[in-house]
């Protein structure tokens, strides 16, 4: 399969470590992975959508961080990032695994990341993966005969 990761490169140390968790997991799994790079978390829905306008994928990793700050900014790009995901998954049935970090300070962001730690890549890609099997076991169950 071809998993499209959607990384948004903000906090590129962060993006970096969960990028690392991400395609180590899919190329374990023996998947092929292109990386999409866009600036902010408001981004990786749009992407997304654009990519999968060509059916080359099987399924999306949506990956970055928002650290919250001293404005409501920050609640809008959570809100928003993680609305968008799951409308792209639900109207357009598309395997999504969410990555979006919203922590409240940079050393978070870190823990959950680091693939020596909790590893938040991996767990999104291979919520991914799961959609994707769960989206071929249904295929598969409207093809049975009646």
């Amino acid at each position: 399969m071809k998993i499209a990761v959607i990384i948004a490169d903000f906090y590129l140390d962060i993006a970096t470590m969960l990028e690392q968790g991400a395609t180590k997991a899919l190329y374990d799994a023996g998947h092929d992975v292109d990386i999409i790079r866009v600036p902010g978390a408001l981004e990786i829905p749009p992407a997304i959508s654009f990519a999968s306008l060509h059916h080359r994928y099987d399924g999306y990793v949506a990956l970055g961080c928002v650290i919250r700050g001293e404005t409501t900014h920050y609640d809008t790009v959570c809100n928003e990032s993680a609305r968008a995901l799951m409308d792209l998954g639900v109207q357009h049935l598309l395997p999504i695994g969410n990555g979006i970090l919203t922590v409240e300070n940079h050393a978070q962001a870190i823990v959950r990341a680091d693939p020596a730690q909790k590893n938040k890549g991996r767990d999104a890609a291979l919520a991914c993966l799961a959609l994707i099997d769960i989206a071929h076991s249904q295929a598969a169950l409207m093809e049975l005969p009646a």
